[in-house]
């Protein structure tokens, strides 16, 4: 197989699914008050559709993985990115919220990008190039969410539903480039099972964490998620409170950060890594996102800001490390069952964190400890750290 053609691919689907995501970030609210004719309501609804996505995410990302096994990486791609694109039409044409929820319950269910995108980088990489690979494909997420917000803002100017056109314009795209251009990495082997337990999202999640390696792993992931997740929730508001600084300073801020992230990722991660080893890049880098979330939380000026923010941006190896130690440790015939599993504990994530990091952050207030919550972010991290340094570096059999 070319692995340029896939990686090229892969690295376009990406930017284009956060680009879209990034689109329709600032027009969210106009919309939902345009649907519901009441703020508030459009408040509710903007939560509810949240949270049915992540449930959603939750609940089918195993089956998407074990089915990606089952029958190739190739459908199960095309076919998300076709339904994301149908749900941002629904987005610009619904009458109604329910109508939104529908489809976006239905985006949520096929959202199986990530976790085909994972399995695929592993099955067309070898093993020393893998955590480069994962790094471009960090460095694309990257770009496309420095540069959806912009587009999105831009177009919602014209018309609120104008960029949900353009998001499932550029979803289309992707499916109609996959189409011609994307060879499949794995064709399947119609042997692996799709029983109740391996597809259901307790069964499968239970499965991974109840291995020895694997499961120490995941844990790991998880603890990243929950840091991540935290950092996500209230960085903005953290900014403009801590620092006073203006909305268009949060988004420049939020720009640069994510524009040297992604350069740093697709330029410096694959030859750290190789340097280091995937065991070691995920323990160093880890460490040092739990120094720049320790830091942040008494950070006083703009300045102490900025560097630690330098620092988080070199602790990004960890992801990359870490991903390409997951693909590692499992054989190729499991990498979609494995990647879908660790999806959905990301989705629990997203899903839970966001609520209980607002209500943290909202109570620290009253005490005028803002940095508060970072602490906690540092904590899961440093906690992500011990779990990765004291797994055995080895492949285990499923």
């Amino acid at each position: 197989m070319h692995r340029a053609p896939a990686l090229n691919f892969l690295l376009v689907t990406v930017f284009l699914d956060m680009l879209g995501l990034g689109i329709i970030v600032p027009i969210i609210p106009a919309l939902m008050t345009t649907v519901t004719d009441d703020p508030a309501t459009a408040v509710y609804w903007s939560g509810v559709l949240g949270s049915t996505y992540g449930v959603l995410q939750f609940a089918v990302s195993p089956l998407l993985g074990r089915l990606a096994d089952r029958y190739g990486r190739r459908p199960v791609l095309l076919a998300s990115l076709t339904l994301l694109g149908v749900d941002w039409l629904a987005h610009a044409a619904g009458p109604g919220p329910w109508t939104l929820l529908i489809f976006h319950a239905l985006a949520g269910a096929c959202a199986g990008t990530n976790t085909v995108v994972n399995a695929y980088v592993a099955d067309v990489t070898p093993p020393a190039e893998r955590a480069s690979a994962y790094g471009r494909i960090g460095a694309a997420f990257g770009l496309g969410f420095v540069a959806g917000p912009i587009l999105g803002g831009l177009l919602g100017g014209i018309d609120v539903r104008l960029p949900f056109l353009a998001a499932a314009a550029l979803s289309f795209a992707g499916v109609a480039y996959g189409w011609f251009v994307l060879p499949e990495s794995r064709p399947g082997d119609r042997v692996t099972s799709l029983s109740l337990r391996t597809s259901n999202p307790v069964g499968a999640i239970a499965v991974v964490l109840r291995r020895p390696v694997l499961g120490r792993l995941a844990y790991a992931r998880m603890a990243s998620d929950i840091a991540r997740m935290t950092h996500q929730s209230v960085w903005t508001f953290f900014l403009a409170y801590q620092f006073l600084f203006s909305t268009t300073m949060v988004g420049v801020v939020m720009a640069v950060s994510a524009l040297a992230g992604a350069v740093f990722q697709a330029r410096a991660v694959g030859p750290i890594v190789r340097v280091l080893g995937d065991k070691r890049a995920a323990v160093i880098g880890t460490l040092i996102s739990a120094a720049a979330f320790a830091g942040t939380a008494v950070a006083s000026t703009p300045a102490q800001l900025y560097t630690l923010q330098a620092v988080g941006i070199l602790g990004s190896i960890a992801g990359a490390a870490s991903q390409s130690w997951l693909s590692g440790v499992v054989g190729p015939d499991e990498q979609g069952t494995v990647q879908g599993a660790l999806t959905g504990i990301g989705a629990v994530a997203e899903t839970v964190v966001p609520v209980t990091a607002g209500a943290v952050f909202a109570w620290s207030l009253s005490y005028a400890t803002p940095g508060l919550i970072f602490l906690a972010a540092a904590a899961f991290t440093a906690a992500s750290a011990l779990l990765l340094s004291t797994t055995p570096a080895i492949r285990e059999p499923a």
